[in-house]
């Protein structure tokens, strides 16, 4: 039987642990093993066909930040929409990072827009953060294109909040949007729909972007809220 914790330690890379150790302040560095992406990925292909593999997501809380990495790109192998949703949701409690929270994209959740909203609906009204955090990137990573409609938009304002990476994904929804579908996100900072500091935070993210023109950005900037 394969060790799957001593396979990923040897896989680790110590300078890539010490750096990014200080990218993710909210994971203990005695909790990461150090395994790049690119690495876990395809750790994660092989071990998908191993029947070991369902052992290892029922084994829930783990214990290494890159366990946790590892589970979510098992999720991503599902093809079964119905089955990632169950995987999703199982796993969601144990996210502690916006790291981990925000690489898990299930390519079937891409092919099933329509059917994860509801799902969307209910994750965002969780009391985790993460559930809250992660609800909203989808919203970003999935609904700001052909499937926009401004309720969407409504909705991921809708969530106030005290949390640091819960704003944070938010203006991020914001900034995006402002490139995206800026007719629409824009009255959320003209008519000061969002918090002051969600509303700050996004037109800065959005001056930052390469992809909003400069006259828009300079626009932008006579909008920021006054602190």
């Amino acid at each position: 039987m394969r060790d799957i914790q001593k396979e990923l330690f040897e896989l680790g890379d110590k300078k890539y642990k010490e750096f990014h150790s200080r990218l993710i302040p909210e994971v203990k560095p005695d909790a990461i093993i150090g395994v790049r992406t690119p690495v876990l990925r395809k750790y994660a292909r092989e071990l998908a066909e191993d029947p070991q593999s369902r052992q290892f997501m029922n084994s829930l809380p783990h214990i290494y930040y890159d366990e946790n990495n590892l589970h979510g790109f098992l999720i991503e192998r599902i093809k079964d929409f119905d089955t990632a949703v169950y995987e999703t949701e199982r796993f969601l409690p144990y996210i502690d990072n916006w790291a981990t929270c925000d690489m898990l994209l299930p390519p079937v959740f891409k092919k099933n827009r329509k059917l994860l909203l509801p799902k969307i609906r209910e994750w965002i009204k969780s009391d985790s953060v993460y559930t809250v955090r992660y609800a909203i990137g989808l919203l970003l990573s999935l609904y700001l294109d052909d499937e926009f409609t401004p309720e969407l938009a409504a909705l991921a304002a809708s969530v106030k909040s005290e949390e640091y990476y819960i704003n944070m994904m938010i203006a991020w929804y914001f900034a995006t949007a402002l490139f995206k579908q800026y007719e629409i996100a824009v009255t959320y900072l003209t008519e000061h729909r969002l918090s002051a500091w969600v509303h700050n935070k996004a037109i800065q993210k959005a001056v930052e972007s390469r992809r909003i023109p400069d006259e828009t950005k300079a626009y932008l900037k006579t909008l920021k809220i006054s602190s």
